[in-house]
């Protein structure tokens, strides 16, 4: 009865059935049985997802609901919106990866008895996993320092009863609970409207692991909700928590979904060299991220979990905190941070910041919480390293000793991805005397191509290289156009700018040497796009009659196999994404990893783009095999005996195959595979074709190459006449 609370769009019909949207439409039309609209909008109504499962499978359009679609439409269409879904999930998830026997006997019988039983539940969990609150000092802004304690309503302390001689006196302060609104109203009524997902929840968990679980629905969100959110890329945060390095209690006053602390904190139970003791210290100022980063964070691994809602800046949870590390991305140009009530504040040790400088009010935050000789990484937008606004306060952080580094990272990293941001390295000046160098680093050089990301394995050895050797031993040598050390004095003028490449010397010029190889590299391939060029069709030649099969009646009848791409598994492997094949690059992504076996590539798979409309078809090669197929990708796996591999993607690429093979939405252009069309063809003309299908592909490979050579032979005359190493004549 409860499940009818949760509501499924035409949309998700579609995902769940396996068809487009049009087909959805055709049903409603067609079928008088069709369940009605139930909430929603005339224009875009929404559906009880039960009745709309039932109608499935009695009219045998799916066997089953596939069990993950099932529990993320739950989702979607929690009646209190999905992040509280997800929240109630991540208890449920919780609850049972913490106290698996607890769950059985609370979800044994009846929904109405799983509600009434599942508040007390929780308390025994989430209560050791994300600790108390006693009464303490109030904030600058009037706000107490603790935030509510998980599994208390709404409006009421969420402090636990303190000894009498604590509640004397008001300077008693602990690290505050999780405040998760969400959790607060998981009693009652919305306990027994959550029972389906989190039954639904706790059979994916039996399927997937509760972590893994989790972090598919949470992924889904944060994929179905792009604009909603500035995420840190996992490289990226595995970058930031290494510069770091090994601490035993660490803070993210910025969390958002966690990432950061996600990749400081160890896998499962084992800490990791260090680590022991280690403490997770969370706040953001969205209620919803600070409760699912603590869920996310308590599901990662075993370390206490201390998060907090509210304005970091206005409303600190956790003034006397000194960690050992802080981990931060903080929001950027943002002119409402507090400049007007916080001008007197104690953490401004280097100076008030100006409205127009809110990443260096966050900057001297994280100073405040470390403790005497903790390290802090943040991640900057390049115009604070070079702002006037911000001069004085870069000054007194060089002067001090605090700023130890400042590493302009590829364009890519990190959203906004056209912008090549900034790390700061910072330490909090102890008993040492402060050092005299600062570290200039620069990985723009490792810049991908496409939207594929930059290389970050290249981006990790050079610039870990550089900071642990520069960290040591307080110097480092050029490393022309990537790293130095500069002292202090040197960058103590008027404008005090500290971007990297306005300091660091350019990597050696191409010399006229250098130059002649790409030239003649270029003639050559030049020469090679000449062979390669297809003769003229004859225009007497009328267009063949041949009978057509379609690639869903060839996977149907064992001719190929047809394959998915999306899994990350568990293996470390390259994945290829939709932009490699776009691009003709080799693999660059990553994916999260998961209990679901990824699909690895083989020699002869045919690739295909789904998404953007394009007509793409890649196979893949000796070079490419054995990559994890990404997220929006085709593999169609030919049987040799049968089909020609070259032969099957030069006629997938055809572009009035596609055209009939596409469906069209209001921002994007889905291909359906199983639609486009082949000729049936013996094998011996298969490679005939595949022949001429394989030569054009070397011929555009080759075009790419002359691309490339030409782009950097111009840049290289320019730079060459530039600095004096090419003579005009």
């Amino acid at each position: 009865m409860q499940d009818n609370a949760t509501e499924v769009t035409a949309a998700g019909i579609a995902r769940l059935a396996g068809v487009g949207r049009a087909a959805v439409s055709n049903w409603r039309r067609r079928h008088a049985d069709f369940p009605k609209p139930v909430g929603g909008t005339e224009t875009s109504p929404s559906f009880a997802l039960a009745e709309v499962e039932g109608w499935l499978r009695t009219h045998s359009k799916l066997a089953e609901v596939p069990l993950r679609e099932r529990v993320w439409q739950q989702v979607v269409g929690h009646p209190e919106g999905p992040v509280t879904a997800l929240t109630h999930a991540g208890c449920a998830l919780l609850l049972i990866n913490d106290r698996p026997t607890l769950w059985l006997e609370v979800s044994a019988g009846s929904d109405e008895r799983l509600a009434a039983m599942l508040p007390e539940a929780l308390d025994q969990v989430l209560t050791p996993r994300f600790g108390t609150v006693r009464p303490g000092r109030r904030s600058r802004g009037g706000r107490p320092d603790a935030a509510p304690r998980a599994g208390t309503p709404t409006g009421t302390s969420a402090a636990v009863n303190p000894p009498a001689d604590d509640r004397a006196t008001s300077t008693v302060h602990t690290e505050p609970a999780v405040n998760t609104p969400a959790l607060q109203n998981l009693t009652g009524p919305a306990a027994l409207a959550s029972a389906p997902l989190l039954r639904g929840t706790a059979e994916l968990a039996a399927e997937l692991g509760a972590r893994q679980a989790f972090e598919f629905l949470l992924g889904r969100h944060l994929d179905a909700n792009p604009r909603q959110y500035t995420l840190t890329p996992a490289d990226l945060a595995d970058l930031m928590a290494d510069l770091a390095g090994p601490a035993r209690t660490v803070l993210d006053p910025a969390c958002g979904t966690g990432a950061l602390l996600r990749a400081g904190a160890p896998d499962g139970p084992a800490p990791r060299p260090g680590q022991d003791g280690l403490r997770l210290h969370a706040q953001d100022g969205a209620p919803d991220l600070a409760a699912l980063t603590a869920l996310r964070l308590a599901l990662h691994t075993r370390a206490p979990v201390r998060a907090a809602a509210g304005d970091t800046l206005r409303a600190d949870a956790f003034p006397d905190l000194r960690a050992d590390a802080v981990l931060c991305h903080p929001p950027f140009n943002e002119r409402n941070w507090g400049h007007d009530e916080l001008a007197y504040d104690a953490r401004w040790e280097y100076g008030f910041p100006a409205r127009t400088e809110s990443e260096l009010a966050w900057v001297q935050h994280a100073l405040a919480r470390l403790r005497d000789d903790g390290t802090a990484v943040l991640l900057m937008p390049p115009a604070a390293a070079s702002r006037r606004s911000g001069r004085r306060i870069r000054a007194d952080l060089l002067r001090r000793g605090a700023l130890r580094a400042v590493i302009a990272l590829p364009a890519g990293a990190a959203p906004p991805y056209s912008i090549p941001l900034h790390l700061w390295v910072l330490r909090r000046p102890g008993k040492a005397p402060a050092q005299p160098e600062v570290l200039l680093a620069d990985a723009g050089q490792f810049t991908g191509e496409g939207r594929g990301g930059p290389d970050w394995r290249a981006v990790r050895e050079a610039v870990l290289g550089a900071w642990r050797d520069f960290d040591r031993a307080g110097h480092l040598d050029e490393r022309p156009g990537l790293a130095r050390s500069l002292p202090v004095v040197e960058l103590l003028d008027d404008d005090v700018d500290l971007a990297p490449a306005r300091h660091l010397p350019p990597p050696a010029a191409d010399g006229p040497g250098r130059l002649t190889d790409v030239r003649e590299r270029l003639g050559e391939t030049l020469r090679l796009t000449v062979d390669l060029t297809p003769a003229a069709a004859d225009s007497a030649q009328t267009a063949p009659r041949w009978p057509l099969t379609t690639v869903g009646e060839l996977a149907r009848g064992g001719a190929l196999l047809l394959r998915s791409g999306g899994n990350g598994g568990r293996a470390r492997v390259p994945v290829l994404t939709d932009h490699d094949v776009l691009a003709g690059t080799t693999p660059s992504g990553t994916l999260p990893e998961s209990d679901e076996e990824p699909v690895l590539t083989e020699p002869g798979d045919v690739v295909v783009p789904v998404l953007g409309g394009g007509s793409v078809a890649r196979v893949i090669d000796d070079a490419t095999a054995g990559a994890a197929l990404g997220r929006n990708l085709a593999l169609l796996r030919p049987d040799p005996a049968a089909l020609d591999p070259w032969f099957l993607a030069g006629f997938l690429r055809g572009t009035a195959n596609n055209r009939q093979a596409s469906s069209y939405a209001s921002t994007a252009t889905r291909l359906d595979v199983r639609r486009l069309q082949l000729p049936r063809l013996p094998l011996d003309a298969q490679h005939r074709y595949g022949d001429r299908f394989r030569a054009l592909d070397e011929f555009e490979r080759a075009l790419r190459l002359a691309g490339r050579l030409g782009e950097q032979l111009v840049r290289g005359m320019y730079d060459g006449l530039t600095d004096g190493s090419v003579a005009p004549d």
